[in-house]
C-alpha cells in the first residue's frame, strides 16, 4: 500500500507557519506519513525562510515556498484580513493546484490553518478527499471562532455593549474585556471576513435548523462521500427518482463528472446538473447542498430515517451506530464488497439490482429503492430497520464499559503496556 500523503498549507507569519511545520514534523515522524508543506510566505520576512530551513533540518517534511499574491486592500485593511483575502485570492488557489499537480504522489488529506480556509474549496480539483483546519489553540478560542455565526444572529447591538457574558456551548462564557480583537467592532470588514472564514459552520447550522422543521425519521439522507461525483445522466435520473419517491430528503450533491465547464463546486454550477424545475418541484420537501455537510450530526438527527450511501466503512459505521438504514450506492474502492456484507449478510441495506459503475440507475429504481427504508408499510423496509436498530443498540453495548469492543481495546493495550 501506498504512504499515506498529507499536504499542509500555512498561510504567512510565524505564528501560523511554525505550527504547521511542527504539525508536519509530528506527522511525519510519529505516523511515518509523507508530509508536504506549502509555505504561502509574505515574500518580505527573511525570519520566515529561516524558520523554514530550521523546520527541514530538524524533520522529514518536504516543505515548499509560494510566493505572496498582490491583493489590493482597502487602506484600513487589518493583517488578519490581509491574510485571509491573499489565501482565498485565485492566484494563490492556482499556485496550490499547480504546486500539487508537479508532485510526485497524489495527497491524500489537506490540512490549512484557520487563514486558509478559503483554499479548502479546491480540495475535489486537487483530488483530496478529505480536509481539516488546524487550530493550534485552546478549546476556548475554538468554541468562540465555530460559535460566533450563532451569536451574530442572536446579539443585537455591539458585543462590547452587553453587560452579562455570553454563553458559550462546552465553554465558559466570555465577556466583553475577553473579546477578540475581531469582534470588537462589527461595522468593520474585519469582522465580517472572520465570518465568512467560519462559512462551514453557518452551513451547517442552516443544514440541522432545516432537519429541525422535519417530522421523525422522515428524511433520506443522499451523500456519495467526497468523492462521490455521477455522470451528468446518472445525477439527472437520481434527482427524478428522489423527485419521484415522495420522501422528503437531503441531498450534498457533487459536480457530475460530464458537466462541462464546470472547473469549481460553485453552488450554481452543480446545480445546473438538475433536472429543469427540479429545486422549485421539490422546495420545503427537499434540501441540496452542494459542498460540506456534518454528516455525523446529521445522521445523529433524529428526522434522518435512511442514507443513500456510497458504502465507504466509515459512513457505514457513521450511519449504523445511529441505526439508519442504508440504501446501498457503491461506487469505487472495497466499497462493493461493504454493499454485499450489508445486505446479504448483516440485512441492514437494499442495494440497487447492478452496479452503479456499470450502468444507469433508472428513476423508477431510485424511487422503490428509497421507498422500501422510508415507508413504514414496505415489508422488506421493515425488516431493514429494524435490523439497523439491531445492529445500533449491539454498537452501544460493545462500546460500553465491560462491552466486548471495549474490552478488546483494553486487552491490547495492556499487551503493549499502554496501561498496567
Amino acid at each position: 500500500m501506498d504512504q499515506p500523503h498529507a499536504l499542509l498549507v500555512a498561510s504567512p507569519g510565524l505564528g501560523h507557519l511554525i505550527p504547521i511545520l511542527e504539525l508536519g514534523n509530528r506527522l511525519s515522524s510519529v505516523l511515518n506519513i509523507h508530509v508536504t508543506i506549502l509555505a504561502v510566505t509574505s515574500g518580505s520576512s527573511p525570519i520566515e525562510t529561516e524558520a523554514i530551513r530550521a523546520a527541514v533540518a530538524r524533520g522529514t517534511c518536504e516543505v515548499r515556498e509560494l510566493p505572496s499574491t498582490d491583493i489590493d486592500h482597502s487602506p484600513d485593511a487589518t493583517v488578519p484580513t490581509k491574510i485571509i483575502e491573499m489565501m482565498r485570492a485565485t492566484k494563490t488557489k492556482t499556485a496550490v493546484q499547480d504546486a500539487v499537480k508537479s508532485m510526485n504522489r497524489k495527497p491524500t488529506v489537506m490540512i490549512v490553518d484557520i487563514f486558509g480556509t478559503g483554499l479548502m474549496s479546491i480540495a475535489d480539483d486537487i483530488g483530496v478527499n478529505a480536509t481539516y483546519v488546524y487550530v493550534p489553540s485552546h478549546a476556548w478560542f475554538l468554541a468562540v471562532v465555530v460559535y460566533t455565526p450563532v451569536l451574530d444572529r442572536v446579539v443585537e447591538g455591539e458585543y462590547t455593549d452587553i453587560k452579562e457574558p455570553m454563553k458559550i456551548p462546552g465553554c465558559r462564557p466570555v465577556g466583553p474585556d475577553e473579546l477578540m480583537e475581531t469582534m470588537l467592532d462589527r461595522s468593520n470588514p474585519q469582522y465580517r471576513e472572520c465570518m465568512r472564514s467560519s462559512g462551514p459552520t453557518e452551513k451547517a447550522d442552516n443544514i440541522l435548523e432545516w432537519l429541525d422543521k422535519q417530522p421523525d425519521k422522515s428524511v433520506v439522507f443522499v451523500c456519495l462521500g467526497s468523492g462521490g461525483t455521477l455522470s451528468l445522466e446518472q445525477t439527472m435520473e437520481l434527482a427524478y427518482g428522489l423527485d419521484l419517491s415522495g420522501q422528503r430528503f437531503l441531498w450534498v450533491l457533487r459536480r457530475p463528472t460530464s458537466y462541462l465547464g464546470a472547473s469549481s463546486t460553485d453552488d450554481d454550477q452543480v446545480s445546473a446538473g438538475l433536472p429543469e424545475g427540479f429545486l422549485d418541484r421539490t422546495r420545503g420537501m427537499g434540501l441540496v447542498v452542494t459542498q460540506w455537510a456534518p454528516q455525523v450530526e446529521i445522521l445523529s438527527h433524529g428526522s434522518i430515517g435512511g442514507f443513500l450511501s456510497h458504502c465507504g466503512w466509515s459512513s457505514v459505521l457513521e450511519s449504523l451506530t445511529k441505526g439508519v438504514p442504508i440504501v446501498a450506492w457503491p461506487l469505487y474502492a472495497e466499497q462493493w464488497m461493504n454493499a454485499t456484507l450489508l445486505t446479504e449478510d448483516i440485512g441492514v441495506a437494499v442495494r440497487t439490482s447492478e452496479l452503479p459503475s456499470k450502468r444507469v440507475i433508472g428513476r423508477e429504481e431510485v424511487a422503490t429503492l428509497v421507498r422500501k427504508i422510508m415507508v413504514e408499510e414496505d415489508e422488506e423496509g421493515q425488516k431493514v430497520r429494524a435490523k439497523a436498530e439491531e445492529v445500533r443498540a449491539s454498537s452501544e453495548r460493545a462500546w460500553a464499559q465491560g462491552g466486548s469492543s471495549y474490552r478488546s481495546l483494553f486487552e491490547w493495550a495492556k499487551q503493549c503496556r499502554l496501561v498496567s
